[in-house]
């Protein structure tokens, strides 16, 4: 299917709010979007100025903005699990809440986990790639508990070459140049630290170079991101193609930082790409009709251009 298929996330938070107003303010072609959602959720909400194809997932309950609901959650992994049956070119995804779709019995970490669960095939494995402009960042490990980082020399030589991969082949960028952040702190200060950038992170760096993957040693994080943040905000180059994280918080804290709401959340290792806003459901002020659509807007536009 060459549509990009959009789902709307939580009933009861923002998603199809910033969804309708994403969709009013670029006004695309009808013949490019597919919303997978339900009439009665999108009524709630707005408005759309044009007549998007709908594919309608039943949806039982009363919207309830705010609410953490067993409902909700079933009806986010439902519209979910539907766009990847239908394959269509791309997904675009307003956000869920992990605890609605436990409610649900759905015990999954996140939307990306839905998503390699229905379409990895040969061994695939979803990896959480974030944007903004030419600032990105890949996320080594994903939703784990910072107890559970697990980092392995086969594991990072396994995740980077396959984003080699990815930027030659879809980015179209010949030869990316990669900066690698230590797990610990000071990229273990020659062992004093901690030893995982001596014992694992370094010897996969020099397999990873010997493939000819431009890629720095292990640096020191917290001063890493401090020339990427000063190019994006003076609209200049950041130095590199993109940074490597080796958990989650040490990567999404500087981007969203930096780019906030520009920041666009990328599921890449698939046969169809992902693109979801960075932010979350925002339940606080879910109903309100104050929620700001750039994440949403830019999330789509990334799989447009």
């Amino acid at each position: 299917m060459s549509k990009i298929a959009i789902t709307t996330g939580d009933p009861n938070g923002i998603g199809a709010e910033i969804t309708i107003k994403a969709l009013n303010r670029l006004k695309l072609d009808t013949d490019k979007i597919l919303l997978i959602s339900n009439k009665k959720i999108l009524d709630f909400y707005g408005r759309l100025d044009k007549d998007y194809e709908i594919i309608e997932v039943p949806f039982e309950g009363t919207v309830q903005p705010g609410c953490i609901t067993k409902t909700s959650g079933d009806f986010s992994y439902r519209v979910l699990k539907k766009a990847c049956e239908i394959k269509p070119f791309a997904i675009v995804t307003a956000p869920t809440a992990k605890n609605a779709m436990h409610m649900a019995g759905h015990l999954y970490n996140g939307q990306t986990e839905v998503l390699e669960h229905f379409l990895a095939h040969d061994r695939q494995h979803a990896e959480m790639l974030f944007a903004a402009k030419d600032f990105r960042v890949l996320l080594l490990t994903r939703h784990c508990a910072l107890r559970d980082v697990n980092l392995t020399q086969d594991m990072i030589i396994k995740k980077i070459s396959d984003l080699n991969l990815f930027f030659k082949d879809t980015l179209k960028i010949k030869n990316p140049k990669f900066a690698l952040c230590g797990l610990n702190p000071h990229a273990g200060e020659n062992g004093i630290l901690g030893d995982e950038e001596i014992n694992i992170m370094q010897p996969a760096v020099e397999k990873l170079c010997h493939m000819g993957i431009s890629i720095t040693n292990p640096l020191p994080s917290d001063t890493l991101f401090v020339k990427a943040g000063y190019a994006y905000n003076h609209n200049q180059k950041v130095p590199y193609d993109c940074y490597i994280a080796a958990y989650h918080d040490q990567g999404l804290i500087p981007i969203k930082t930096i780019a906030g709401d520009k920041t666009v959340n990328m599921t890449i290792g698939l046969d169809i790409i992902r693109t979801s806003p960075g932010h979350g459901t925002a339940f606080d002020i879910a109903g309100k009709n104050i929620a700001d659509e750039g994440g949403m807007i830019s999330a789509i536009e990334a799989v447009i251009s």
